[in-house]
């Protein structure tokens, strides 16, 4: 902190190695029970079996493939098998997992569902662990109908045919069927036969398309991108609609030809829905028309259709999406993605509110802003159901006004803005995945004059306006702001001295005027806009922030401004691991709130005294190559989380869904984030005036 800063003595840190796990009193950090039960290194929990197996590439597949069975497909644990012996001539392998139908004894003549789950990069053309191992442990087992190969990066789903003189033949299908549908219905899905995403498999799947896409067409990755864009902007809108269009047989599938028909559904969802509601980001006749082969399509196709994106949970999407969106869209302007933990970490001390607007100057592709605009639905989704007489359904007026304020926030309260086009169009499509909101999404210079702006974002976006900012804006030692029109805007550009007695002053020309830096950081410049931004004595805002800048001396001028124009509600000193690999900058969360005019003259004057939450952070859930972390107990061994997770059953008539629990472990990520958070709540709590 700068000289003269008033911050009390009365700021509790947390972090460290004597951080435990815990409840927590916001509504949106889940409470967890930390077993004694501990894992040695190497090794994982099963998902179906909760016994401790052998931590490989294969087994992060194969754990994936399990979560899918049970919370996409409907099966239950207990008609699932991990590891199942076969008799296989003289040997008895073990099949991944074996698939029973309720009731059934669990042996290998009743087994009617097989899957074989390989390490990634495995060839499923290999003799000895592609597809044709799959083949013979269904030839093997008498019921066994279906059966599901994949190594993350590829997937096959087979149906076992009996042919007329008694023996088999393996058709390829579209999608294995789910608990209590027919292969029929599994091949071209009805509304309720759509699945929410589970753990990665959603991202395994962008990835299978993205890839499939660039290697069949030739396609650089970017253009593979924009493609696949299209595509599933399809798959939303086509969710969204009456009768389901987005689907491929297995016919269809099989050859070039034969995916005409496909690839004429999609263009017609894209040129009848998705174009006509989003003319700002198909604009230009390349964005109007699917540009790839007819076979390619149905193959995206194939690989989507079973899920429904609009029901999949928000973190599953944002890491899938993003990750595309990452390997493409990244470009030299210092623009690393903020993490998904450390975005709620934010949202979840600022609390946004349903009435307030909301803004990130800097969107990127809109991670802030998705958590964020949850938190407030969520709120409202709470607020209108508590007003419902029977709040697990309402009736159709209720739920037709819960509707209406809910498309009043997105519309009226979310606003997004930044430099790059292609990071926007990519942001509304992020937004478009969850919940929408992307109208208030707009390409524009933040820092710039906002007279510069477009009519449409000077309309949503003003200074002075919003009730609460998140951000990440771009920072980098290669990238500095020397446009004198845009330095000329900000105190911060200006050139300042240090006098004796420690304060700083900005120096001014003959006329009065302030001398201008030769050229400022991004980030230095975004703090003060981001200021600008927020209603004057309310508004506030949490900002990631390089240290450099709240430890360097020479900044000490920044610090007094910044302390004498805000109130420092709290300051989270992250891990240095939470940009890496990426990036190496070591960043805080800075939470803070504008000060009103006759605050910020007491501010000035050193009079203004407020207590300041501090929190440093050693663990982020992942190091420095990315690879997510687990806690451990003092023998080095991995801890367990055991929680009750809720487990829907849907009728396969009906489409009605029962909800059922299971006992689910997992490893805990050792991430201190959602602590920070709970002691925050704490502090503020008892410091309540």
């Amino acid at each position: 902190m700068a000289k003269g800063a008033q911050i009390s003595s009365k700021t509790p840190s947390v972090g460290g190695t004597g951080v435990k796990g815990g409840s927590s009193s916001s509504p949106s950090v889940p409470a967890v029970q930390v077993t004694t039960e501990a894992v040695p290194e190497g090794k994982v929990v099963d998902f179906l079996s909760g016994k401790q197996v052998r931590d490989t590439p294969e087994e992060y597949v194969r754990q994936n493939i399990e979560k899918a069975l049970v919370r996409q497909y409907g099966y239950a644990p207990e008609d699932c098998g991990p590891e199942f012996r076969i008799h296989f001539g003289s040997s008895r392998p073990r099949v991944d997992i074996a698939v029973w139908h309720p009731g059934d004894d669990h042996k290998q003549e009743t087994a009617f569902l097989l899957v074989e789950c390989k390490k990634p990069g495995q060839n499923p053309k290999a003799k000895k662990d592609g597809i044709e191992q799959l083949k013979s442990y269904m030839a093997a087992c008498l019921n066994g109908r279906y059966g599901l190969w994949t190594n993350g990066d590829d997937r096959f789903c087979f149906a076992k045919r009996t042919t007329e003189n008694g023996g088999y033949v393996f058709e390829e299908i579209v999608e294995i069927p789910a608990a209590g549908q027919t292969e029929e219905e599994a091949q071209r899905p009805k509304r309720k036969d759509l699945k929410a995403a589970t753990a990665d498999n959603l991202l395994f799947a962008f990835r299978r398309c993205h890839n499939y896409i660039a290697g069949t067409e030739g396609m650089q990755k970017p253009e593979a991108f924009w493609e696949l864009l299209k595509i599933i902007f399809c798959k939303i809108e086509d969710e969204r609609s009456a009768e389901l269009s987005f689907f491929v047989t297995p016919n269809e599938l099989s050859s070039g030809t034969a995916a005409q028909p496909p690839k004429a559904r999609i263009q017609r969802i894209l040129s009848s829905k998705v174009v006509p509601k989003y003319p700002t980001i198909f604009a230009t006749p390349e964005t109007k028309t699917i540009e790839l082969k007819p076979n390619v399509v149905a193959y995206v196709v194939s690989q989507l259709q079973s899920f429904s994106l609009l029901a999949s949970n928000v973190d599953v999407k944002g890491k899938a999406y993003e990750e595309v969106v990452g390997s493409n869209l990244r470009g030299d302007r210092g623009e690393f993605f903020t993490p998904r933990n450390a975005c709620r970490m934010a949202v979840e001390m600022l609390r946004p509110q349903p009435g307030e607007r909301l803004v990130d100057p800097a969107c990127g592709t809109g991670g802030f802003l998705i958590t964020a605009m949850n938190f407030a639905l969520d709120l409202i989704d709470q607020e209108e159901r508590l007003q419902w007489a029977d709040p697990a359904h309402g009736t159709e007026y209720e739920r037709e006004e819960l509707y209406r304020k809910r498309a009043e926030y997105l519309t009226r309260c979310v606003v997004g803005l930044d430099l790059n086009p292609h990071l926007v169009r990519a942001a509304k499509m992020n937004m478009v995945m969850n919940n929408d909101g992307s109208g208030g999404l707009h390409q524009a210079n933040s820092l710039a004059n906002p007279h510069t702006w477009d009519a449409d974002a000077r309309a949503y976006a003003s200074l002075g306006s919003f009730d609460v900012l998140f951000t990440n804006p771009p920072f980098g030692a290669n990238i500095v702001i020397d446009d004198v029109d845009v330095l000329s805007q900000f105190a911060l550009a200006a050139t300042w001295e240090q006098q004796p007695n420690g304060r700083w002053k900005m120096r001014v020309d003959g006329s009065g005027r302030p001398i201008l830096q030769r050229s400022q950081p991004p980030e230095i410049l975004f703090i003060e806009r981001c200021v600008q931004f927020l209603k004057s004595g309310t508004g506030r805002m949490a900002m990631v922030i390089p240290n450099g800048i709240l430890n360097n001396p020479r900044l000490g001028y920044l610090r007094q401004w910044l302390l004498g124009e805000t109130q420092i509600l709290a300051v989270v000193d992250m891990a240095r691991e939470l940009f890496q690999p990426k990036n190496d900058t070591q960043t805080s969360m800075v939470l803070m709130r504008r000060l009103s005019p006759e605050e910020s003259e007491k501010a000035k004057e050193g009079t203004l005294d407020y207590p300041s939450f501090m929190a440093w952070t050693q663990r982020i859930g992942h190091d420095k190559r990315g690879k997510t972390i687990y806690r451990r107990n003092e023998n080095g061994e991995d801890l367990v989380v055991v929680r009750k997770e809720a487990m829907v059953e849907r009728d396969a008539k009906t489409g009605a869904e029962t909800i059922s629990e299971m006992e689910v472990k997992d490893l805990l990520i050792d991430d201190e984030l959602p602590e920070v958070v709970e002691a925050y709540l704490l502090w503020l709590q008892q410091n309540a005036r």
